[in-house]
């Protein structure tokens, strides 16, 4: 019998993924307060369900950055995804695109993002991270201009590495057969470094991440690309606006999956100021914790226009490879289309605020 839900995917891949590769995803940082957040957070509201409405047929599309998607389920950026499946991205752009969504591609992908582009049947972002050295970057993004990406989805909230205890005790480090697949050799054997108490992905990203990135990479990345750009990494009305300031064309509140800062804003409870901030001028989605469609009417129906999914992803990638994504991501639109008819808003569109009450704790 196939999972019927996301977590029983999560279970199998525990159940097939070497210990040390499935705590590499899995895990946060420090403590992992903000990875349990991030899921709490959503157990902070209750829905608010209308009867009597016509619901013989609830509609899931939406239109991000002028693209018509058939629902708001965007595959979050995830690196090295040739740890879970040996086709990798590969396989979970196909899954993806089958189903009318899109995936955002890691900068740090195992296939390189022009596989990615020639096996994708739908709309592609590529995920960027500033380096050290600014001509990486930009030939990081020419490529992914001329392999026909969309928009530019720049990381924000990792100056440094977060504390990944996990990896640490793991001395995790990429195995032979995986590798950085955009860059050269001598990055993959920098992340292939295993030592106790170590990581190689924290000692790369020690070595090559710009640490002393600030406001002023936004107005470069607009420079070298035409490109919509939205930032990721977003937590504070104050961001917000300054993002909105410097022209971006949106935004993904988020805590990097609990993966940086411990402690941080769950996404979820970010996201009423983020939106408050924006006022509608330019698109913002949410990440972090998604596990059912009520997560997701829960997220839009507090200003997100759409959701990014992470870590579940590669939990089908690991069970199943692209039948295993593309029937996870199913589960997770129906589950959607059917929170929406039981609470009877039968679009997108018909979900707002009043959907929601907040409980009167927290958790």
């Amino acid at each position: 019998m196939r999972p019927l839900c996301l977590d029983e995917y999560e279970q199998q891949a525990r159940a097939k993924l070497p210990a040390d590769v499935f705590d590499y995803v899995y895990g946060g940082s420090d403590d992992e307060s903000s990875l349990r957040d991030s899921r709490k957070a959503f157990d902070a509201w209750w829905l608010r369900p209308n009867v009597l409405v016509d619901v013989s047929r609830c509609d899931t599309s939406v239109s991000l950055l002028g693209t018509t998607l058939s629902h708001p389920l965007v595959v979050a950026p995830m690196a090295y995804q040739c740890l879970a499946h040996p086709d990798g991205e590969v396989a979970t752009a196909r899954a993806a695109g089958s189903l009318g969504g899109l995936m955002t591609v890691s900068t740090m992908a195992s296939r390189t993002l022009e596989d990615v582009a020639r096996a994708a049947s739908g709309p592609l972002w590529f995920q960027v991270y500033c380096f050290r050295d600014r001509a990486v970057t930009t030939a990081l993004i020419r490529r992914a201009e001329a392999a026909g990406y969309r928009a530019l989805v720049l990381t924000v909230d990792t100056p440094r590495l977060g504390r990944r205890m996990r990896d640490m005790r793991s001395g995790f480090g990429l195995p032979a057969h995986v590798r950085a697949a955009n860059f050269e050799l001598d990055v993959s054997q920098a992340l292939a470094t295993r030592a106790p108490g170590e990581s190689g992905i924290a000692a790369h990203a020690s070595r090559d991440f710009d640490t002393a990135l600030t406001w002023e990479a936004v107005a470069w990345v607009r420079s070298v690309s035409k490109l919509p750009v939205l930032l990721k990494g977003v937590l504070t009305a104050e961001d917000a606006e300054r993002a909105v300031a410097a022209g971006v064309d949106g935004l993904v509140v988020s805590n990097h999956g609990g993966r940086q800062l411990d402690g941080a804003l769950p996404p979820l409870e970010a996201l009423p100021e983020v939106v408050a901030a924006v006022r509608g001028r330019c698109e913002v989605l949410v990440d972090g914790g998604i596990r059912r469609g009520t997560d997701v009417l829960k997220a839009l129906a507090l200003g997100a226009k759409a959701v990014m999914v992470g870590r579940p992803v590669y939990w089908g990638l690991a069970a199943g490879g692209e039948e295993g994504v593309g029937h996870l991501l199913s589960l997770l639109r129906e589950e959607l289309e059917l929170a929406l008819a039981l609470a009877g808003r039968p679009s997108l569109a018909a979900l707002d605020g009043s959907v929601l009450r907040r409980r009167a704790s927290f958790g």
